[in-house]
């Protein structure tokens, strides 16, 4: 382990994390944000729900005896795969897919837990809303047919529940359903298709909204963890002393 680490902003998700490296995904952008002051860490899951994310969250978050760099900020953004219907594999009832977020809460919020770490900030975000006229043509589409296994409804019911979950434990929580939404005209199919390129993925203009709305929740919850706010880990070139780089840099 290096003498000197750069602290993390940990980013534990689903697809809509995984697949966020693109030009214009959240992913890529915090990253580029907060170069030379938090390392940004890509744990997205595709195709992951809840319950099969918390053993590989035990395994990616650091113990809180390990010699690891501080995870600064959590953020948390399952829920997309948990909202499939049954027969899915992938269904998740919606009581225990809030009690399974709470479970990863508690492992980094719990002083008796083996992840216990009472400085990183948790930010909850919701499933965002999907389009069933081109999701349902696409799974239609496919050798042999798949029924719609997803309702509009039925998703925004998991967002209402993670907005309650965040008021409950009190932490903030990026309502990435509702703004999506009411931009397309409560799901209007066609300005839907600008925000989601297959009908369940986010395109750049939906990652644009994930964005800047996690932005303004760090800056009001979390002004301290603004890129902003924060010193580059190693000093800019220019402030280097030439004759004795080691020096300055140490």
């Amino acid at each position: 382990m290096p003498s000197k680490v750069i602290d993390t902003i940990l980013l534990f998700g689903d697809s809509a994390t995984e697949l966020a490296w693109v030009e214009g995904g959240y992913v890529q952008r915090l990253a580029q944000l907060y170069a030379r002051k938090l390392d940004v860490i890509n744990r997205g899951l595709s195709g992951y729900t809840t319950e099969w994310a918390l053993p590989v969250f035990e395994q990616t978050f650091p113990r809180k005896n390990e010699s690891s760099p501080n995870v600064r900020l959590l953020l948390l953004w399952l829920g997309g795969n948990d909202t499939c219907l049954l027969p899915s594999p992938q269904h998740v009832p919606l009581d225990q897919y809030i009690f399974n977020l709470k479970r990863l809460i508690l492992m980094v919020r719990s002083p008796d837990s083996e992840w216990y770490s009472p400085n990183t900030r948790i930010i909850l975000v919701t499933p965002g809303p999907f389009n069933e006229t081109v999701r349902g043509a696409r799974l239609a589409a496919r050798n042999p047919p798949i029924a719609l296994d997803r309702k509009s409804e039925v998703t925004r019911s998991y967002a209402d529940g993670v907005i309650a979950l965040g008021k409950d434990l009190g932490i903030p929580v990026v309502d990435v359903y509702t703004p999506i939404w009411e931009a397309t005209g409560n799901g209007d199919t066609k300005r839907m298709e600008e925000y989601l390129y297959d009908g369940l993925h986010l395109s750049k203009l939906g990652y644009d909204v994930v964005f800047n709305l996690l932005i303004k929740t760090i800056e009001k919850e979390f002004p301290e963890l603004h890129h902003d706010a924060l010193p580059m880990v190693f000093p800019d070139w220019k402030d280097l002393d030439w004759e004795n780089p080691r020096a300055s840099i140490n």
